[in-house]
């Protein structure tokens, strides 16, 4: 009978440790008998991580973390062991979340690809990809006890602002603001009527603009006009013939400019001889002028001149003499 006490209290004992025994595994998480792979994400901090925090992929528990360390350049890394025969994506990320309102985390797995619509999500996860190499990229979302102390500030600054602006609306802001109101239609008012009178100026503007440009569709008709007439003009050839005509002129004009560069360098080569005679023209004027020489003294003596005019006269009656009395002077025979 004692042997049978023994016996059964050893049984019990066995089944009370192996209960134990698979409890701990399986607060654990561990899978006996399956071979399990670590991968390691990086974060700039993990939240509400911890050792034993289940590892979520699609809502479906497919492991948990083994180890979270400090790492080089502000950087938190956690190890995650993942169950055997999990299809992974094939570029994961790692976003550790609040999973209850108990406190309780989660590491969800997520392709990179398919992130949430969370621009703070995106950014976390694309600079932790930075130079991670094969390391998963993660992003860590805040818990409901930051959430809830986050509204709880927004709430206090609302309630602040609102203070705020219930003090600054008294009867005198209120005051205020009708008479900035009333400012502000006296201001529409002038507008308008410095409007109407800007309306005017610009329709005498564009009476102005109109009529410029009238007689500027005149003008180009009158120079349309003109150009026909110069066209009939010059269409028969005259337009040619002056062509021709300047052609020959300025043939003319240079040649006339080539004879009277020839004679200016015969003259440049004549000079010296010019000078001569000039020189001496010069000295047959001053003789005269100064009354010496023979041109000197016939020019200055009168005598000269006296006599020539008394020949004269005396010639002129010798002529008249023979005139009147021919055989006094001549003879004439036949035989």
């Amino acid at each position: 009978m004692k042997r049978e006490n023994e016996f059964a209290v050893g049984v019990v004992v066995i089944a009370s440790f192996a209960v134990v025994v698979a409890g701990a595994l399986w607060l654990s998480g561990a899978h006996l008998g399956k071979a399990e792979a670590v991968y390691t994400a990086r974060f700039r901090t993990v939240g509400g991580l911890s050792v034993g925090t289940p590892v979520v992929l699609r809502g479906v528990r497919v492991g948990r973390v083994e180890g979270i360390r400090l790492a080089s350049g502000n950087w938190v890394e956690a190890d995650l062991k993942i169950y055997s025969g999990v299809t992974l994506p094939q570029k994961p990320a790692v976003i550790a979340a609040s999973a209850s309102l108990f406190g309780e985390w989660a590491a969800t797995l997520v392709p990179q690809d398919q992130l949430p619509d969370d621009p703070n999500i995106r950014q976390a996860v694309a600079e932790a990809a930075a130079g991670a190499g094969t390391k998963w990229p993660g992003a860590t979302l805040p818990d409901i006890g930051q959430l809830t102390a986050q509204a709880s500030r927004i709430a206090t600054d609302i309630g602040t602002v609102a203070n705020r602006v219930q003090s600054a609306f008294d009867s005198e802001a209120v005051a205020e603001l009708r008479r900035s109101i009333r400012d502000f239609g006296q201001v529409a008012q002038r507008l308008a009527r410095v409007t109407n009178e800007q309306a005017e100026v610009l329709g005498s503007v564009g009476t102005n603009l109109r009529q410029g440009s009238d007689l500027l569709a005149h003008s180009a008709t009158d120079l349309s006009a003109t150009l026909g007439r110069v066209d009939s003009a010059t269409n028969r050839g005259q337009l040619a013939t002056i062509l021709n005509n300047s052609a020959a002129t300025s043939q003319d004009l240079r040649t006339a400019s080539a004879n009277l560069r020839d004679l200016t360098e015969a003259a440049h080569k004549n000079q010296e001889s010019l000078i001569r005679v000039l020189v001496s023209a010069d000295t047959v004027m001053s003789r005269i002028a100064n009354r010496t020489g023979t041109l000197g003294l016939l020019v200055s003596d009168s005598t000269l001149y006296r006599e020539t005019t008394l020949t004269m006269i005396q010639l002129r009656q010798l002529l008249s003499d023979i005139q009147a009395n021919p055989r006094k002077y001549f003879t004439f025979s036949v035989f």
